[in-house]
């Protein structure tokens, strides 16, 4: 079925830096803008993004520094991309959450005004998860082929949930049928805390999975930016959060007293009870023992003289 369209409607996709909207760059950009007639012209540019790439972005899109170091930047190229998508409606697949808010970004660092009011959007993402619902009742129509009635009842749909992974077991061959890969592989992330907020990054560091330290490890930050901590205890976070992030402060000091940094090892000195010279014992005299000491020593006394 071809698309109806009253003026070109512009599908692109985006590959960045990293998944930061605020401080990450594009690194490629390709535009395919389908007009009304059906015609399509195809638009795509790699970017100097003027920053480094990460290497978990490179990993997933094969470009490194080393390809973009040579091409324009996108603050060179921005007039020629903002012509081509002038007049234009825009598509993209989770560009509403991601692409468009990156492109407006680099738009409005090149002095460009970039209205989103202008253009229509198209999220075919959003149209897939819409179409496809994700919810229990979906769920069970889907993989067991029954309407779940009762549904929102805590016992039916208990039960319904206990279903659906049988069903799921038995339709895909791939899914183990073992507790600890089950539970690996149903999360999206691997998280530190129950929302995500603080999850082990590729390295089974703990690192910060939102705002502005997003990727950055929490010792890091803590370290760096010590009012963070405060922030975060004070405002308005799970307070399973907080206990994850007290947690990790508290095993870094417990580390550091034990492991002090740049400290020079030192053997350990062992201290001992002080210990009181021994007296001989005096020898017990008898009276006459006595008497002839004492007549030996006048004996010397006189003699002397």
């Amino acid at each position: 079925m071809n698309l109806k369209l009253t003026r070109p409607l512009a599908f692109f996709d985006l590959e960045t830096t990293g998944l930061n909207i605020a401080s990450d760059r594009i690194v490629e950009i390709s535009i395919v803008k389908i007009f009304p007639n059906g015609d399509k012209e195809i638009k795509t540019k790699r970017i100097n993004p003027t920053i480094p790439i990460s290497k978990e972005s490179s990993s997933i899109h094969g470009i490194y520094d080393k390809d973009v170091k040579d091409k324009a930047t996108f603050n060179d190229v921005a007039k020629e991309l903002a012509e081509f998508i002038d007049g234009c409606d825009l598509a993209g697949y989770n560009s509403n959450k991601f692409d468009i808010p990156l492109l407006a970004e680099e738009f409005l660092r090149a002095n460009i005004d970039f209205d989103v009011s202008k253009f229509k959007l198209i999220d075919v993402q959003n149209i897939f998860h819409k179409m496809e619902q994700r919810t229990l009742v979906a769920a069970y129509k889907f993989y067991c082929n029954k309407d779940l009635d009762n549904a929102h009842s805590a016992e039916a749909d208990t039960t319904a949930t206990y279903e659906i992974l049988e069903a799921q077991l038995e339709k895909y061959s791939d899914l183990k049928n073992e507790t600890t890969f089950l539970s690996e592989f149903s999360q999206i992330t691997k998280n530190v805390d129950l929302l995500g907020r603080i999850i082990y990054n590729n390295k089974n560091v703990e690192t910060f999975n939102f705002g502005k330290h997003k990727g950055k490890t929490v010792i890091e930050v803590l370290e760096k930016e010590p009012g963070y901590y405060s922030w975060m205890m004070n405002g308005d976070f799970p307070l399973y959060t907080k206990k994850v992030l007290k947690e990790i402060k508290e095993k870094k000091i417990t580390q550091t007293k034990v492991n002090p940094i740049d400290s020079p090892k030192q053997k350990p000195i062992i201290q001992t009870k002080a210990t009181t010279p021994v007296q001989p014992k005096k020898p017990i005299l008898t009276e006459e023992q006595i008497s002839e000491n004492k007549l030996n020593m006048l004996k010397n006394k006189f003699n002397s003289k």
